[in-house]
């Protein structure tokens, strides 16, 4: 290959057009700088950010959910297990208890941890010491819980998430007050379990009845479907932590909905997790909302964003 026979010389930049910089559109104006904080409460701290990137993102998302509970529709939560493992639960069942929040909805394993929280007050173990000894998961008492939540679900042709709440009631369980699923049965507020047959430690156990635990579920999945159809009429959905499982299934139930009601659909929703996935992106954050509303997606630790979110909803509802 021949070299070039010109060799580059440095442009001229006397040659280039200019213009006036009023005549230019900013991204950036000091009108929505962030202010330092002079209050103490959540207003005042919302009016603090920057109105730019995720703070204008979340100052939005609260005045939807807000809007949308104004007018009757629902704010649902699809939550992974995590939030229930890092204390999240009181901040929960609060909203729950305000009317803010009008329903959950979790994998299997949210049931798991709120069972062991609400009868021994203590929950998550050490894997990767269970693991290298095979008891990962091997609590006796655990999986017996379980079992007599799908039994009592099977008995009364409910949900596993009803089930869940009303057994810990029925047998008054130490710590229910932290239950989100007793929470949610005292409150008469719609729970919903939607398990993978074997993803969860209870399907180790020889007391774990798959055909009584997935029938359970399954019903869980067309109540979640009949939540979809006022969520889709105006309604908040937030996933929080679920990476899989939750957006795979409300995407379904949403499916469902849509087809059932054929009406205009009007839907807010928005993704809250440690880092940006794949499936709450598209079946949470973009599918659901194409053309119909407005999906947001936020990054951070479980741990401060849901009681930062729910703060925020708490002033702008006057508590």
């Amino acid at each position: 290959m021949s070299r070039s026979p010109n060799k580059p010389k440095p442009v001229d930049l006397s040659l280039v057009s200019t213009y006036s910089f009023s005549k230019r559109k900013n991204k950036t104006s000091i009108k929505s700088f962030g202010q330092p904080l002079k209050g103490k409460g959540a207003e005042d701290f919302l009016n603090s950010l920057p109105k730019f990137l995720k703070a204008a993102d979340l100052i939005n998302f609260i005045d939807l959910a807000y809007k949308s509970r104004s007018n009757n529709k629902p704010f649902h939560l699809c939550l992974g297990a995590h939030t229930i493992k890092v204390g999240l639960s009181p901040i929960i069942i609060d909203l729950m208890e305000l009317g803010i929040v009008t329903g959950l909805s979790f994998n299997g394993a949210g049931l798991i941890h709120d069972l062991e929280l609400a009868f021994w007050g203590g929950t998550s173990e050490d894997v990767q010491a269970g693991l290298s000894d095979g008891s990962f998961g091997m609590v006796r008492q655990t999986a017996e819980r379980y079992a007599a939540v799908g039994q009592l679900a099977s008995e009364q042709g409910i949900g596993l998430g009803e089930a869940g709440g009303q057994y810990m009631n029925r047998e008054k369980a130490k710590h229910r007050k932290l239950s989100v699923f007793a929470a949610a049965e005292a409150l008469g507020l719609p729970v919903t379990i939607h398990v993978g047959i074997g993803t969860d430690i209870v399907a180790q156990h020889p007391s774990f009845d798959a055909a009584t635990v997935a029938a359970a579920s399954h019903i869980d999945f067309r109540i979640l479907s009949d939540i979809c159809r006022s969520l889709d009429q105006g309604g908040t959905l937030a996933n929080i932590g679920s990476a899989v499982i939750l957006p795979e299934v409300f995407l379904k139930a949403l499916t469902v909905a849509r087809n059932l009601q054929k009406k205009k659909s009007r839907l807010t929703t928005a993704n809250f997790d440690m880092i940006t996935h794949y499936r709450p992106m598209e079946n949470i954050v973009n599918r659901p909302t194409h053309n119909v509303g407005r999906g947001f997606n936020f990054v951070g630790h479980h741990e401060i964003m849901v009681p930062l979110l729910a703060w925020a909803l708490k002033s702008r509802f006057g508590y």
